[in-house]
């Protein structure tokens, strides 16, 4: 992601030492040393110092990865700048280095997907929404652009989308205590849709 830590605005992963830090996972020898470098606790948060002397964090470490034409997404930012849209209520969005762009799975918001409905004569409840072809596709338009709005580049926007009408929750595994995505599982319990989605906007579908 050409993060720098010796460029005019400095960048890279946040490392931290001192005498207050923990010193290993209990009972995870394998993880502390992954973590524990020399004595400095690697983050895996991407920081960057801000004018003021204070750190921001702009990234995680861990959730960037490459697309098959080689460009480097920051998954999180990207669900970032989209959770802006009004109509998504939570937004997961996935690549892989075998395809050559993104996907997303929508919590959409639910008074907005209603009243778009009705202006557009759809009918159904909350969860046949989520399964209209045009739902889906005006949703999609809407994500479109808060790309736009973001200045998002090509290869990070989405070319297709799923609509959940159930919210990614604790219960089932999907994120954690502190509202963070486990991305494994997701994948894990989308791949059936996941792969549909691959296969739909290759042949130029929503």
């Amino acid at each position: 992601m050409e993060y720098d830590a010796l460029a005019n605005v400095p960048r890279g992963e946040i490392c931290l030492r001192g005498s207050t830090l923990f010193s290993g996972y209990h009972k995870r020898q394998d993880l502390s040393k992954e973590v524990l470098v020399d004595g400095w606790f690697h983050t895996g948060d991407i920081g960057e110092w801000q004018p003021s002397g204070a750190m921001k964090i702009i990234d995680r470490k861990k959730n960037i990865f490459k697309l098959s034409q080689g460009e480097y997404i920051a998954v999180e930012s990207i669900e970032s700048a989209y959770s802006q849209c009004p109509t998504v209520t939570s937004i997961w969005v996935y690549g892989n280095s075998f395809e050559s762009f993104l996907l997303v799975v929508v919590i959409p918001e639910r008074k907005a997907l209603e009243e778009w409905a009705g202006k557009n004569h759809q009918t159904g409840d909350f969860k046949s929404l989520c399964e209209n072809f045009k739902a889906r596709k005006y949703i999609l338009d809407e994500l479109n652009s808060t790309d736009q709005k973001h200045q998002l580049r090509g290869f990070e926007m989405s070319k297709a989308v799923h609509l959940e009408p159930t919210p990614f929750d604790i219960e089932r595994n999907f994120i954690t205590p502190i509202f963070k995505f486990k991305r494994p599982q997701l994948l894990k319990y989308y791949k059936d849709c996941i792969d549909r989605l691959y296969n739909e906007a290759k042949g130029s579908k929503v």
